[in-house]
């Protein structure tokens, strides 16, 4: 890679030891992806859940972040994806003491290193969207596949290390998502039937993404007959990622660099697919269940001030049976209180939580606690995921689910 001055310089110590560290991370990985050069970034968002981190990896990042003199610091604002726990929750969700303390552990050594512990993963939605061909270092599936489609931002689904790296350097290697030609559309595809729920729109980014199979296909979607809202995005973004790998997508005349077939050169591509109401029947046929419930779940992606709005209306007049979890972002959740639609939804029998999502949360030592199997949700991604962690998920609507809540049956 060719490295100016200022790289050349922090390659060679002079901003510490962790920053030397990060920047010769950061050249492997490009020279591994074949990257020219570093692009500057100008904002960083990190995946280190501890789950999938462990003793190992908080260790590390304990080490990483403690420093010789005084810790390194981030370059750009940096922030953070949902943690394991809400920690005034953990008793109810059955979590041990040692996840809760490796929780705490992870977040002090975030804050050494300057992060804003935001615990989100809908930032583009409540604190900084970002813009039309703002380079950015991001490492949430949903939150990467977002902001390229649906922001034009430009970014590669960057791994913990390599997150924590470009906060601090402030610059990434240039390749992938970052090129205007990997940008370009591989794989057309059609849709016969415009979704209209959240679990829909899921659905279908599940199908788009199945189909597309890998990280550098890059699907454009024709036929849909209105433009998505920014929630029905959210989990068609989140569903394509988790089922695909998906990290760019187009949709014509919706995402800002397809207003037309010919700018993403999905005019010269031969159509390759056909999606519509049967095959997304079909693939919630996969997901039948037994029709017995032990849990309702809106998780993953975290739910918006608008679809606790929605939740908290079906919750009126209702006595739930069974538990019903909403995870929202510590951003949203005080407007949630201050707008009523928390005590709504608990005033019914459910929980919000906030600033954690439910697969990232020791989920299989959760059913294991609560006895929890039989797991309903709208979330396409949730349901994809749960399948290995032991429990057998079902696909419904918002109003479906919550109506499983209440009878401990779904339809």
């Amino acid at each position: 890679m060719r490295l100016n001055d200022e790289e050349q310089a922090l390659l060679g110590g002079a901003a510490g030891e962790a920053v030397r560290r990060a920047i010769e991370h950061q050249i492997a990985v490009g020279d591994f992806f074949g990257a020219a050069d570093f692009v500057p970034v100008t904002q960083a968002h990190v995946m280190a859940d501890t789950e999938s981190l462990g003793e190992a990896g908080v260790a590390w990042l304990e080490q990483f972040s403690a420093g010789p003199h005084a810790p390194p610091q981030v370059r750009v604002p940096t922030i953070t994806d949902p943690r394991g726990t809400d920690f005034a929750r953990a008793g109810e969700l059955g979590q041990a003491e040692w996840m809760l303390a490796l929780e705490r552990r992870a977040i002090a050594a975030f804050r050494r290193l300057g992060v804003t512990m935001t615990d989100t993963c809908i930032h583009y939605q409540t604190i900084a969207a970002p813009t039309r061909g703002e380079h950015v270092a991001f490492g949430d599936t949903g939150v990467v596949s977002f902001s390229n489609s649906v922001c034009g931002a430009r970014s590669n689904f960057e791994g913990g290390p390599s997150a924590i790296a470009a906060a601090l350097t402030g610059r990434t290697p240039r390749y992938g998502f970052h090129l205007d030609a990997q940008r370009q559309a591989t794989l057309r595809l059609r849709t016969d039937w415009t979704p209209a729920t959240l679990d829909d729109w899921g659905a279908l980014g599940a199908l788009v993404g199945r189909h597309a199979g890998h990280y550098w296909q890059v699907p454009v979607l024709e036929g849909l007959e209105r433009p998505p809202s920014s929630d029905e995005l959210k989990h068609f973004a989140a569903a394509m990622a988790s089922f695909g790998s998906t990290a760019l997508f187009h949709l014509v005349g919706v995402t800002p660099e397809a207003g037309r077939l010919a700018d993403v050169g999905g005019d010269r591509l031969p159509l390759a697919a056909r999606f519509g109401l049967d095959e997304v029947q079909a693939l919630r046929r996969s997901w039948a269940g037994d029709g017995g419930v032990d849990v309702v779940v809106f998780s993953a992606p975290q739910l918006s001030l608008f679809e606790l709005r929605t939740l908290a209306g079906l919750c009126e007049g209702r006595r739930f049976v069974r538990p019903l979890l909403a995870v929202t972002s510590p951003q949203v959740k005080p407007e949630s209180d201050r707008l009523g639609f928390t005590a709504a939804i608990e005033g019914a029998g459910g929980s919000v939580l906030s600033g954690m999502c439910f697969y990232q949360s020791y989920a299989r030592e959760i059913a294991l606690a609560r006895g929890w199997r039989r797991l309903v949700t709208n979330s396409a991604k949730l349901v994809n995921i749960l399948g290995g962690y032991g429990y057998a998920p079902v696909l419904r609507s918002m109003a479906a689910c919550v109506e499983a809540a209440e009878t401990g049956v779904v339809a």
